[in-house]
Parts: structure tokens; sequence; C-alpha cells
């Protein structure tokens, strides 16, 4: 378990008297896809169910769709989104990038240099 989690973990903070701080990234995948699926107007990520089904089956899966790279203390996101028919794809994306940049950067202190969106489709069910 340790082993795995050196390799694709990273430093936040380490201190001589109290210790090191690691985050993996599939922790800053989580954020970034629990993010992206609390704007209005994403009905999923791509490869993922819907944030109303993750609420009821738990968190197994919420990084699908979520690609993330941490270089030093700067991480870039790419995500592919299921958007919901009907809203306004440029003025969400920018709600999703805005969304996920804010939750990773205060959860986490590494900074954000991008959010990359793919839509990947569109879910065409007047109710989910």
């Amino acid at each position: 378990m340790e082993k795995e989690l050196d390799r694709n973990a990273y430093v936040l903070e380490e201190g001589e008297n109290t210790g090191t701080v690691k985050i993996a990234d599939d922790v800053v995948a989580m954020i970034a896809g629990i993010a992206a699926t609390e704007v209005d107007g994403v009905a999923a990520m791509a490869g993922n169910i819907s944030h109303e089904f993750m609420s009821k089956v738990g968190v197994k899966n919420l990084k699908k769709g979520v690609k993330v790279d941490v270089i030093g203390k700067k991480v870039t996101v790419d995500l592919a989104l299921i958007m919901e028919y009907g809203y306004n794809i440029p003025a969400t994306s920018r709600k999703v990038q805005e969304r996920v940049k804010n939750a990773i950067e205060n959860m986490t202190g590494l900074e954000v240099s991008d959010v990359n969106i793919r839509i990947a489709g569109v879910n065409m069910q007047k109710d989910r």
C-alpha cells in the first residue's frame, strides 16, 4: 500500500517537527470529478455515473473521465463531460473550469494551471 501511494502521491507539506502530508493523484482526480458534476448542466463525467446516483451508491469511481497531471505543485486537469441538453456549453464549461480550479486549490493548496474540457456527449433525456 505505501509503495503504491508513494508512486502516485505528492508532498503538500513537509515539516521538521510534524512530518509529511502527501496526497494521491487519485484524490485530486476525485475532487475534480465531484466539483465538475456539481455544476448545473453537467449530466455526468464520461464513463461515469451521475452525481445523484453517486450520492446513493458511494464514491468508488469518481475519477472516471478525469485525468490529472501534477508536476511540482502545479496541476493540469483534463475532464470528459456529458452535458445536459439545452445548456450553453461554453458558459457551463467556464463554470466547471472555475469550480474545479477553486476546489482543488482550496482543498490541496496545489496550483491549477489548466482545466481542459472535452464534451463527450449530451444527455437528451428530459428527466434523469
